[in-house]
């Protein structure tokens, strides 16, 4: 009997078992929601349409709240000063309930609406209805998941996914611009 030897399907025998480098390096870490497996998450700040303003990447288990100034802080276009006419409003979810970033947004200017941990707030009353606000970065998300390159990451370097996050806000701006004026 000859013994059996394994092949990696050229016809010629593996001497070596392949081992591949990590991929992402620090822009990696285990996502917690899908079985620790290495993921990256975007923190993106969109205007009131969904138009990405602002674009971060970092590991998927990093917490919102420590990326939260340097979101801010990206912005692509510059910013008009808010005033008491028109002041800027800073809509976030849950994951930024902390004070530290909180006064950090105030400090820039925002005033900020952010549900507190723990609280679930009622419905509005029916007569008062105002448009949804979080659904509108929900929307981007969507948005950039239509980019077939990011939805799974395949780049070994976080600069070169970067580059490709970046590339698809340009691109959403500019379909916002052509659809929606």
């Amino acid at each position: 009997m000859m013994p059996s030897t394994r092949s990696d399907g050229t016809g010629s025998r593996r001497t070596v078992p392949r081992c591949l480098p990590p991929l992402g390096g620090s822009d990696t870490g285990p996502d917690p929601t899908n079985r620790a497996k290495l993921g990256t998450k975007r923190h993106i700040l969109s205007d009131r349409r969904g138009v990405p303003l602002s674009a971060v990447i970092s590991a998927a288990n990093r917490t919102d709240m420590k990326l939260a100034d340097a979101t801010l802080d990206r912005l692509v276009v510059e910013r008009p000063p808010p005033s008491p006419d028109a002041p800027q409003h800073l809509c976030r979810d849950k994951g930024f309930d902390y004070p530290q970033t909180r006064q950090s947004a105030e400090t820039r200017g925002y005033v900020v609406h952010t549900p507190r941990k723990g609280v679930d707030a009622p419905g509005p009353p029916s007569d008062r209805r105002f448009p949804a606000r979080r659904c509108v970065v929900e929307r981007t998300n969507s948005w950039h998941n239509r980019f077939r390159k990011l939805r799974i990451r395949y780049e070994k370097k976080s600069a070169n996914y970067l580059g490709l996050v970046q590339a698809s806000c340009v691109l959403m701006v500019y379909r916002a611009r052509l659809v929606l004026g």
